[in-house]
Protein backbone atom coordinates (compact mmCIF):
# COMPACT_ATOMS: atom_id res chain seq x y z
CA UNK A 1 0.00 0.00 0.00
CA UNK A 2 1.19 3.54 -0.72
CA UNK A 3 1.39 6.20 0.91
CA UNK A 4 -0.36 9.41 -0.05
CA UNK A 5 0.93 13.03 0.43
CA UNK A 6 -0.77 15.65 -0.39
CA UNK A 7 0.30 18.74 -1.97
CA UNK A 8 0.81 21.81 -0.15
CA UNK A 9 1.58 20.06 3.45
CA UNK A 10 4.70 20.12 5.44
CA UNK A 11 5.05 16.30 4.73
CA UNK A 12 5.17 17.67 1.30
CA UNK A 13 8.25 20.02 2.38
CA UNK A 14 10.22 16.29 3.24
CA UNK A 15 9.39 15.07 -0.47
CA UNK A 16 11.60 16.84 -2.70
CA UNK A 17 14.83 16.49 -0.76
CA UNK A 18 14.17 12.86 -0.44
CA UNK A 19 13.72 13.06 -4.28
CA UNK A 20 16.81 15.19 -4.60
CA UNK A 21 18.51 12.39 -2.92
CA UNK A 22 16.86 9.53 -5.76
CA UNK A 23 17.58 11.64 -8.25
CA UNK A 24 21.85 12.12 -7.15
CA UNK A 25 21.50 8.14 -7.40
CA UNK A 26 20.41 7.82 -10.69
CA UNK A 27 22.67 10.88 -11.70
CA UNK A 28 26.29 10.34 -9.88
CA UNK A 29 26.02 6.39 -8.93
CA UNK A 30 29.95 6.48 -8.59
CA UNK A 31 29.42 9.08 -6.23
CA UNK A 32 26.35 8.49 -4.12
CA UNK A 33 23.81 5.96 -2.98
CA UNK A 34 20.67 6.36 -1.29
CA UNK A 35 18.56 2.77 -1.60
CA UNK A 36 16.59 4.24 0.90
CA UNK A 37 15.45 7.36 -1.27
CA UNK A 38 14.76 5.40 -4.15
CA UNK A 39 12.87 3.36 -2.29
CA UNK A 40 10.73 5.20 -0.24
CA UNK A 41 9.97 7.19 -3.24
CA UNK A 42 8.46 4.19 -4.77
CA UNK A 43 5.83 3.53 -1.60
CA UNK A 44 4.74 7.17 -1.85
CA UNK A 45 1.31 7.93 -3.76
CA UNK A 46 2.42 11.97 -4.20
CA UNK A 47 2.36 13.53 -8.19
CA UNK A 48 6.16 13.57 -9.13
CA UNK A 49 5.49 14.95 -12.91
CA UNK A 50 6.85 18.52 -11.45
CA UNK A 51 9.71 16.83 -9.57
CA UNK A 52 10.75 15.02 -13.04
CA UNK A 53 10.41 17.93 -15.40
CA UNK A 54 12.69 19.86 -13.24
CA UNK A 55 15.43 17.28 -12.75
CA UNK A 56 15.93 17.81 -16.58
CA UNK A 57 17.42 21.43 -15.72
CA UNK A 58 21.26 22.29 -15.73
CA UNK A 59 20.86 24.04 -12.44
CA UNK A 60 18.39 21.43 -10.64
CA UNK A 61 20.95 18.08 -11.56
CA UNK A 62 23.98 20.17 -9.99
CA UNK A 63 21.27 20.98 -6.94
CA UNK A 64 21.75 17.00 -7.01
CA UNK A 65 25.56 16.88 -6.77
CA UNK A 66 25.40 19.50 -3.94
CA UNK A 67 22.66 17.54 -1.92
CA UNK A 68 24.75 14.34 -2.72
CA UNK A 69 28.44 15.77 -1.73
CA UNK A 70 26.60 16.68 2.05
CA UNK A 71 25.03 13.82 2.67
CA UNK A 72 28.94 12.06 1.76
CA UNK A 73 30.21 14.68 3.83
CA UNK A 74 28.01 14.25 6.88
CA UNK A 75 28.63 10.21 6.73
CA UNK A 76 32.32 10.72 6.43
CA UNK A 77 32.51 12.26 9.46
CA UNK A 78 29.82 10.55 11.59
CA UNK A 79 32.08 7.33 10.50
CA UNK A 80 35.33 8.91 11.49
CA UNK A 81 34.03 9.98 14.82
CA UNK A 82 32.83 6.31 15.15
CA UNK A 83 35.96 4.91 14.75
CA UNK A 84 37.26 5.84 18.07
CA UNK A 85 33.89 5.77 19.53
CA UNK A 86 31.94 2.51 18.25
CA UNK A 87 29.05 2.88 20.97
CA UNK A 88 28.75 6.73 20.74
CA UNK A 89 24.76 8.03 19.64
CA UNK A 90 24.33 9.11 16.02
CA UNK A 91 22.31 12.07 16.30
CA UNK A 92 20.16 13.16 12.86
CA UNK A 93 19.18 16.81 13.72
CA UNK A 94 16.44 17.77 11.56
CA UNK A 95 15.94 14.48 9.63
CA UNK A 96 13.05 14.87 8.02
CA UNK A 97 13.17 11.24 6.08
CA UNK A 98 17.34 11.04 5.73
CA UNK A 99 18.21 7.64 6.48
CA UNK A 100 21.84 8.74 6.86
CA UNK A 101 22.35 7.53 10.56
CA UNK A 102 21.23 4.05 9.69
CA UNK A 103 23.77 4.15 6.71
CA UNK A 104 26.51 4.61 9.33
CA UNK A 105 25.10 2.19 11.52
CA UNK A 106 28.08 -0.02 12.70
CA UNK A 107 26.40 -2.17 14.48
CA UNK A 108 27.15 -1.16 18.34
CA UNK A 109 26.33 2.84 17.73
CA UNK A 110 22.25 4.09 18.88
CA UNK A 111 20.79 6.00 16.20
CA UNK A 112 18.67 8.90 16.73
CA UNK A 113 16.32 10.90 14.29
CA UNK A 114 15.17 14.48 15.59
CA UNK A 115 12.40 16.42 14.08
CA UNK A 116 9.10 17.87 14.92
CA UNK A 117 5.94 15.52 15.79
CA UNK A 118 4.09 15.75 12.33
CA UNK A 119 7.52 14.79 10.55
CA UNK A 120 8.18 12.51 13.10
CA UNK A 121 4.62 11.14 12.86
CA UNK A 122 5.33 10.64 9.03
CA UNK A 123 8.83 9.00 9.59
CA UNK A 124 7.10 6.66 11.75
CA UNK A 125 5.08 5.20 8.62
CA UNK A 126 8.02 4.80 6.50
CA UNK A 127 11.21 4.40 8.78
CA UNK A 128 10.54 3.09 11.99
CA UNK A 129 13.36 3.75 13.97
CA UNK A 130 14.71 -0.12 14.42
CA UNK A 131 16.57 -2.10 17.24
CA UNK A 132 19.37 0.37 18.72
CA UNK A 133 17.26 3.40 17.23
CA UNK A 134 14.86 5.86 18.16
CA UNK A 135 12.89 8.65 16.48
CA UNK A 136 12.27 11.52 19.29
CA UNK A 137 9.60 14.74 17.91
CA UNK A 138 10.86 17.60 19.48
CA UNK A 139 11.58 21.12 18.57
CA UNK A 140 15.51 21.32 18.11
CA UNK A 141 15.83 24.72 19.48
CA UNK A 142 14.01 23.71 22.83
CA UNK A 143 17.09 21.83 24.70
CA UNK A 144 14.80 19.29 26.62
CA UNK A 145 15.64 16.65 24.00
CA UNK A 146 19.32 16.58 25.16
CA UNK A 147 18.33 14.52 28.07
CA UNK A 148 16.76 11.78 25.65
CA UNK A 149 20.45 11.26 24.16
CA UNK A 150 22.30 8.31 25.72
CA UNK A 151 25.90 9.94 25.47
CA UNK A 152 27.67 7.63 27.43
CA UNK A 153 29.70 6.14 24.69
CA UNK A 154 30.32 9.36 22.48
CA UNK A 155 27.60 11.48 20.26
CA UNK A 156 27.85 12.63 17.09
CA UNK A 157 25.20 14.66 15.53
CA UNK A 158 25.11 15.84 12.36
CA UNK A 159 22.47 18.69 10.71
CA UNK A 160 22.05 18.61 6.90
CA UNK A 161 20.24 21.92 5.53
CA UNK A 162 19.43 23.09 8.67
CA UNK A 163 20.67 25.79 10.19
CA UNK A 164 19.89 28.23 7.49
CA UNK A 165 16.31 28.43 9.31
CA UNK A 166 18.15 29.27 12.47
CA UNK A 167 19.18 33.37 13.82
CA UNK A 168 22.74 33.17 14.69
CA UNK A 169 21.63 33.54 18.30
CA UNK A 170 19.56 30.59 18.11
CA UNK A 171 23.03 28.44 16.79
CA UNK A 172 24.81 30.31 19.31
CA UNK A 173 22.95 28.95 21.91
CA UNK A 174 22.78 25.17 20.83
CA UNK A 175 25.71 24.83 20.20
CA UNK A 176 26.74 26.36 23.94
CA UNK A 177 24.02 24.25 25.74
CA UNK A 178 24.97 20.75 24.22
CA UNK A 179 28.96 21.58 25.06
CA UNK A 180 27.64 21.86 27.92
CA UNK A 181 25.52 18.38 27.91
CA UNK A 182 27.81 16.43 25.63
CA UNK A 183 31.51 17.25 26.36
CA UNK A 184 33.53 14.74 24.13
CA UNK A 185 30.89 15.18 21.67
CA UNK A 186 31.15 16.53 18.07
CA UNK A 187 28.64 18.34 16.07
CA UNK A 188 29.01 18.37 11.94
CA UNK A 189 26.84 20.51 9.67
CA UNK A 190 26.36 22.25 6.26
CA UNK A 191 27.23 26.12 6.42
CA UNK A 192 27.76 29.27 4.02
CA UNK A 193 28.40 32.69 3.78
CA UNK A 194 25.89 35.52 4.11
CA UNK A 195 26.02 35.81 0.05
CA UNK A 196 24.56 32.03 -0.32
CA UNK A 197 22.38 31.98 2.36
CA UNK A 198 20.44 35.25 1.13
CA UNK A 199 19.77 33.28 -2.37
CA UNK A 200 19.09 29.86 -0.01
CA UNK A 201 16.20 32.57 1.49
CA UNK A 202 15.09 33.96 -1.18
CA UNK A 203 12.24 31.50 -1.28
CA UNK A 204 11.15 30.57 1.94
CA UNK A 205 11.39 34.53 3.64
CA UNK A 206 9.09 35.92 1.21
CA UNK A 207 6.41 33.57 2.53
CA UNK A 208 7.49 33.55 5.92
CA UNK A 209 7.01 37.73 5.79
CA UNK A 210 10.76 37.89 7.07
CA UNK A 211 12.42 41.21 6.16
CA UNK A 212 15.90 40.88 8.50
CA UNK A 213 17.61 38.33 6.15
CA UNK A 214 21.13 39.38 8.20
CA UNK A 215 19.56 37.92 11.30
CA UNK A 216 19.66 34.26 10.06
CA UNK A 217 22.80 32.20 10.50
CA UNK A 218 25.77 32.58 8.32
CA UNK A 219 29.37 31.99 8.49
CA UNK A 220 32.27 32.38 5.70
CA UNK A 221 35.36 31.77 8.82
CA UNK A 222 34.18 29.09 10.71
CA UNK A 223 37.21 28.18 13.29
CA UNK A 224 37.39 32.46 13.78
CA UNK A 225 33.57 33.51 13.93
CA UNK A 226 32.26 30.32 15.81
CA UNK A 227 35.65 29.64 17.91
CA UNK A 228 34.38 32.76 19.61
CA UNK A 229 31.72 32.00 21.09
CA UNK A 230 33.04 29.60 23.37
CA UNK A 231 36.17 28.69 24.43
CA UNK A 232 35.62 24.87 24.75
CA UNK A 233 34.75 24.73 20.71
CA UNK A 234 37.38 23.13 18.96
CA UNK A 235 36.34 24.04 14.82
CA UNK A 236 37.75 23.53 11.72
CA UNK A 237 35.34 23.29 8.23
CA UNK A 238 36.54 21.92 4.64
CA UNK A 239 34.47 23.06 1.12
CA UNK A 240 31.70 20.41 1.22
CA UNK A 241 31.56 20.21 -2.50
CA UNK A 242 34.94 19.47 -3.27
CA UNK A 243 36.82 19.19 0.28
CA UNK A 244 36.47 15.57 0.57
CA UNK A 245 36.17 14.66 -3.34
CA UNK A 246 37.88 15.98 -6.19
CA UNK A 247 34.72 14.99 -8.55
CA UNK A 248 36.81 13.79 -11.20
CA UNK A 249 33.99 11.18 -12.02
CA UNK A 250 32.47 10.82 -15.35
CA UNK A 251 29.39 11.39 -14.16
CA UNK A 252 30.63 15.33 -13.37
CA UNK A 253 31.09 17.50 -16.22
CA UNK A 254 34.05 20.50 -16.24
CA UNK A 255 31.59 22.70 -15.92
CA UNK A 256 30.13 21.08 -12.82
CA UNK A 257 33.70 21.01 -11.39
CA UNK A 258 34.05 25.23 -11.94
CA UNK A 259 30.34 25.51 -9.94
CA UNK A 260 32.24 23.29 -7.15
CA UNK A 261 34.87 25.56 -6.91
CA UNK A 262 32.78 28.59 -6.71
CA UNK A 263 30.17 27.06 -4.30
CA UNK A 264 33.32 26.03 -2.19
CA UNK A 265 35.63 29.35 -2.89
CA UNK A 266 33.26 32.66 -3.56
CA UNK A 267 30.32 31.17 -1.34
CA UNK A 268 32.13 29.62 1.45
CA UNK A 269 30.12 26.38 1.38
CA UNK A 270 31.72 24.55 3.92
CA UNK A 271 31.16 21.37 6.26
CA UNK A 272 31.83 22.86 9.50
CA UNK A 273 32.94 20.68 12.38
CA UNK A 274 32.75 21.24 16.63
CA UNK A 275 34.19 19.49 18.94
CA UNK A 276 32.94 20.19 22.48
CA UNK A 277 35.59 20.58 24.77
CA UNK A 278 38.57 18.29 23.69
CA UNK A 279 40.31 17.70 20.66
CA UNK A 280 38.87 17.14 17.11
Amino acid sequence: MKYKIEKNTVQETLILPLYSRKLCTELYPNLYRDETAVRLIDQIDYDFSEAEKNSRSLMQRFGALEVAMRQNDLAFEVQAYLKNHPCAAVVNLGCGLDNTGKACDNGSCKIYNLDFPDVIALRQQLLPAGERGQNIPCNLKDPAWFDKIDASGGAVFFASGVFYYFLTEQVRELVQGMADAFPGGVLVFDAANRTAVKMIAKTWLRTAKIKDVGAYFAVSDAPKEIGEWDSRLRVSSRGYMMGYNDLKDSSVSGFFRFLAKVGDNGMKMQIVKIGFGGKL
